[in-house]
Parts: C-alpha cells; structure tokens; sequence
C-alpha cells in the first residue's frame, strides 16, 4: 500500500518576544556604527556602514511589520550616532 506524503500546512510563524528584542539590540548597536575617513582639520568623509550593512541584514525579515520597525530604528540609530564619538576614524 503506498504512503501518501503529508502535506505541510502553512503555520504561522511565531518569534518569541526575547528574539526580537535581541534583534533590535543587534540593529541598534551596527545601525550606529561610522566610518569616518579626515585629513586632520581640512577635510572628512562620513560614511554609514552600519546603515547600509543593516538595510542588508532587514530586507531578510519575514514579517513586514518587523521590517518597518528595524527600518525605523536603523535611521534613527544612525543619525544619533552621527554625532556621537562611534565608529572607527581613519586619519590620512
């Protein structure tokens, strides 16, 4: 007698609230991180690492409302950072 396969049924995906709560914590920390290339006091360059290699690490989110949500505190966290001493400067 033959098998039949067992179908998979479409389960909604449930996270657990302490996933996503670390998920922001990793968001927030690489969302503010810079990179500052300057030649002394004539010239700087800034540029957000953290936010393009965040963008990367979001557009993988399974759920849509979650990706609107890490987009929103990526932004934030890098204009905050913006100002703050985070990053790494490189000195040409």
């Amino acid at each position: 007698m033959a098998k039949k396969k067992q179908t998979r049924k479409n389960k909604a995906l449930i996270e657990p609230d302490s996933l996503f709560f670390l998920k922001l914590v990793v968001l927030l920390i690489i969302g503010s991180q810079w990179i500052f290339i300057n030649s002394g006091d004539s010239w700087q360059i800034p540029i957000p690492i953290g936010f393009i290699l965040g963008l990367v690490l979001v557009t993988h989110e399974h759920f849509q409302i979650d990706r609107k949500i890490e987009y929103a505190l990526l932004l934030i966290a890098s204009f905050i950072a913006f100002w703050l001493p985070v990053g790494l400067v490189i000195q040409l």
